[in-house]
């Protein structure tokens, strides 16, 4: 789904970055005409009052539509799963991936998924930075006045920037662009 309020003299576009998760999800917004970045949005979205996974994966998924149906993006950039010890935990994270991922391959969005260092490497330069190095460097790089208290939604917010300091490049993350993209990529993952 193309955004129909483009010009179409500038090259615009608008990312969703999401950082996703079952106790929060962050997300942040940008729109960028021709090379130069600007701040739309960032939030998350709260997940832990609820205690049922499958209730929490409905809302991941109906607030990912409700974000493309109001902002009209024209890329997702997802953080990629990272792999840990506790194996229940990734499966959960990977499932909330999935719920976010499903929602925008319903409109025909193309995605692009990018691992936590490449993500961090890409806003402050180094691949091993935390949560408050990235989200003091996307203060400065978008002007932003206050940070949030939770830093989800600014891991939201550099997925999107990294996506569009990305953009041109050869991206070692996954992308795609619609259903029949993600099953061919995946033809290992599909029973027959």
């Amino acid at each position: 789904m193309c955004n129909p309020n483009k010009n179409l003299l500038t090259k615009e576009r608008i990312i969703l970055g999401i950082d996703p998760g079952t106790t929060i999800m962050g997300f942040g917004l940008i729109k960028v005409t021709n090379k130069k970045m600007e701040f739309l949005q960032l939030n998350e979205l709260q997940l832990s009052k609820y205690d049922n996974h499958y209730q929490k994966l409905k809302i991941i998924f109906e607030r990912t539509i409700e974000l493309i149906e109001t902002h009209h993006p024209d890329e997702i950039a997802i953080e990629a799963p990272f792999f840990g010890k506790n194996v229940q935990s990734m499966l959960k994270l990977g499932r909330a991936q999935g719920v976010a991922m499903a929602a925008g391959l319903s409109r025909d969005i193309p995605i692009t998924e990018y691992e936590p260092k490449k993500i961090k490497m890409a806003i402050t330069g180094n691949g091993n930075a935390s949560k408050e190095q990235v989200a003091k460097m996307l203060q400065q790089l978008l002007g932003l006045k206050e940070l949030p208290k939770n830093l989800d939604s600014t891991d939201g917010l550099a997925a999107a920037v990294c996506h569009h300091f990305n953009s041109g490049k050869v991206v070692a993350g996954k992308s795609y662009s619609g259903w029949d993209a993600f099953v061919k990529q995946n033809e290992d993952k599909i029973r027959k």
